[in-house]
């Protein structure tokens, strides 16, 4: 996928970086020099213009560029700017970053497809991890269900997924297992890496040390959690 990444701070240098690893076209785009340029080497492309003024957007090639990213962060009306512009020329699909609950007001007045809070977010999820026991990460899908990853609990460890049976006595989807496998480096020294299982079997053992990815009620995931 192609992207367009408008604000090249500590969160929209990191998204610009973290696509680009991916194997997707990320342009960067910053009004200041000294951002473009520490990023030249590490994303698809950097260009430096100040994407409040349109006959500069203009230019941006956004006919082809599936997403575009307004992660401005330190200053609520280029942001704002920035985003109106992208509306007015119809982008494909348009995500902006808001820093306040009144931001977010004229965003959403805007018609923004999408709104993010990388700040409030990462609060969230580290909130989630610290409040329930065993919490590797978590994602929120609505404001009652989650996917977790969770260390196993003592009492699962060397049974089958048959005999714990996630669905039938706790209400919650087993999605797969994460577990710790031993890796040699090209100098021969060992490290354990995590290895996403796929989709497990009911044949299949947990561990001590295995991650369980689990999808449900989060009332239901702490019972779990707890066993």
């Amino acid at each position: 996928m192609k992207y367009i990444i408008v604000g090249l701070g500590n969160f929209g240098s990191s998204l610009a970086e973290r696509l680009t690893r991916k194997g997707h076209e990320v342009i960067g785009v910053d009004s200041k020099m000294d951002k473009v340029e520490a990023l030249k080497e590490r994303i698809t492309h950097t260009i430096c213009l100040d994407c409040t003024d349109p006959q500069a957007v203009s230019h941006l090639p956004f006919g082809d560029t599936d997403i575009v990213f307004v992660a401005i962060g330190e200053n609520e009306g280029a942001n704002i700017m920035a985003t109106a512009l992208m509306k007015q020329l119809k982008v494909n699909r348009l995500i902006s970053r808001a820093i306040s609950p009144l931001h977010q007001t004229v965003l959403e007045a805007m018609g923004v497809d999408e709104i993010v809070h990388p700040e409030e977010e990462t609060a969230e999820r580290w909130a989630k991890k610290l409040n329930m026991r065993g919490v590797v990460d978590s994602f929120e899908l609505t404001t009652n269900y989650n996917i977790i990853e969770a260390t196993t609990p003592k009492v699962f460890v060397g049974k089958t997924i048959q005999e714990i049976a996630f669905r039938k006595n706790y209400n919650i989807v087993l999605l797969t297992i994460i577990k710790m496998v031993e890796q040699k480096s090209i100098f021969g020294t060992s490290k354990k890496e995590q290895q996403v299982q796929g989709v497990v079997s009911t044949r299949t053992v947990v561990e001590e040390g295995d991650i369980l990815v689990l999808y449900g009620n989060i009332k239901d995931i702490q019972s779990v959690l707890k066993a």
